[in-house]
This record gives C-alpha cells, structure tokens and sequence, in this order.
C-alpha cells in the first residue's frame, strides 16, 4: 500500500521543456505556484523527458521558487535509455540493472534538488528484467530514504506479479482514456483493485482532440450535450469519467493552460450520472453493450 498521498490529479511535466512549451525557470515557478494554489501538489516526470534535461530545470524553478517541499509530491521514472546527446547510447533500450536503477535515482534526486522522491517507477518493462536485482534496488532506496513509493508503468499483470512477488508495488502508470479503456476490459485495473495498487492514468484525454476518427466524431457529438448538461468543459468532463472508475485512478494531466488547471478539480467534484459514464464508453466502443 501506498504511503504517499498524492492530489486526486497531477499535473504532468513532460511538455513543460524543450520537448514542447520550452518554459523559462519563472514560468516554470509560476505554473508550479498556479498547480498548488488549485491543490494539484503532484507532479509527473521522467528522467527522459526534454532529452534527460526537463528534470533539471523543473528542480532549480522549484528551488528559485522558495515553496516549500513538503508542499508537493514528485514522481520521476526511469529505465528508458534513449539515443540522445546527453547519453552514450547507440540503441533505444531498457536498463533495471541495480546499479542503474540507483543511480537514475540519485540523478534525479540531484536535478529535483530534493532528498526524496515520493514515487519512484520503472517506466518500461524488459525482456531482460530481473525481479530480485530491481527488488534491491528498491529496498536500498526506500531504506536510505531516497524513494517512498515504488511503482512501474506499462507492465502487463503477469510482469508486475512477477516484481511484486520480491518488493511492494505500490502504483502503475498506464494509458488510460475514454478512447484506451483497454486497462478496464484486460484485467488491469481488476489486478491493481486486488493487490492495493494504484493507477495513474497518463494521456487521460485520449485522441478525442487530436485525431479525427469515427470515435472522436461520436464522443464530441455526445461531449457537446454533455457540456450544457453539466456546465463544464468536455476535458473536464473525460477527466470526469475517469475518476468514476472504482480502481481510483489518478489521472496525469499535462496541460499548462491557465484556464484548463484552474479547472482540473472541478472534475474531481463532479459526480457524473451512471447512464453518463456509460454513454461515454459506448459512444468509444461505437456499439452498444450487450
């Protein structure tokens, strides 16, 4: 089980460097501030994001910012090795060596300027992950107090049976949307509800705005009434029916729209009809349920 508690949304950081919105350092401490003051205190990295620099600038926009640490909760990952400049690597692979793993750890502690990570994932499984070496990973970090919580991302039930058989899983990240509902049909939220582990949905909006499908097509359709019916942005509203599902999934939302974060916890309140949730599902599937 958990020992973190982390806000019922958190604001993914992937897009805030140079991969997308390139943030300066005082955007970045605002958007920080802007998060908090609407109680999004959880924040997704990956040691990955911006080339393995994103981390970095978040952590002195952090620093410069003066807010306090234990105002906020840090999620950061690790196991992907890209083929970038900033690392020695003539393949995309996977690395959950024990050593590797505890020093992503400690370079992302490092960039963070912080003492601890409140979650610390494995962002990818292997083919060649060994449960007992990333076991004595994890005790050694949680031990130390450099990691509270450990979780992994994108794993099939089978693979995170298998690492929770040596050491506490306590979440999994997984793409999770009206449009990917596959987490809830597959067993994967089913397993999560038994063992105590929690989702955190990322891409939580799906391809509802970004591709134009017969899928998106039915689900604006029925967004578009839904709005007037609940005063409340058809976002919001994808967000809504997420946190409906009784695996109390966590979405990661990685907007830095103003307008959008000061209206991210509205879905949280929003109690959505049942008939609702599941003309949503419907609409995705394009067939009605049997």
């Amino acid at each position: 089980m958990s020992k973190t508690l982390l806000s019922p949304v958190i604001s993914g950081v992937r897009n805030w460097g140079v991969w997308d919105k390139n943030l300066t350092s005082k955007e970045m401490e605002s958007m920080i501030q802007l998060c908090i003051e609407n109680k999004i205190t959880s924040f997704d990295h990956s040691d990955i994001y911006g080339d393995y620099t994103t981390e970095a600038d978040f952590g002195k926009a952090l620093h410069d910012s003066k807010i306090s640490r234990e105002k906020l909760q840090l999620i950061t990952k690790c196991g992907i090795q890209m083929v970038t400049e900033n690392r020695n690597n003539k393949v995309r692979h996977y690395e959950h060596s024990k050593e590797y793993i505890i020093w992503s750890a400690e370079e992302s502690l490092k960039k963070l300027k912080t003492d601890y990570i409140d979650v610390f994932l494995l962002q990818r499984p292997s083919p060649l992950m060994q449960a007992d070496e990333i076991a004595e990973a994890v005790e050694k970090l949680k031990t130390e107090g450099k990691i509270i919580d450990f979780g992994v991302g994108n794993f099939s039930n089978s693979q995170v049976e298998l690492i929770r058989q040596k050491t506490d899983v306590s979440y999994h990240s997984v793409q999770f949307s009206a449009t990917n509902f596959e987490p809830m049909t597959d067993g994967t939220f089913d397993y999560a509800q038994i063992h105590g582990i929690r989702p955190l949905a990322w891409n939580p909006l799906g391809t509802v705005f970004r591709e134009d499908s017969q899928q998106t097509r039915r689900l604006k359709k029925l967004l578009s009434t839904l709005v007037e019916k609940y005063h409340l942005g058809s976002d919001t509203l994808l967000l809504a029916w997420i946190l409906k599902h009784p695996a109390k999934v966590i979405p990661v939302a990685g907007t830095v729209n103003v307008a959008r974060i000061q209206s991210l916890m509205k879905a949280v309140e929003l109690e959505m009809d049942k008939e609702d949730w599941f003309a949503i599902w419907t609409e995705s599937r394009g067939e009605e349920l049997l």
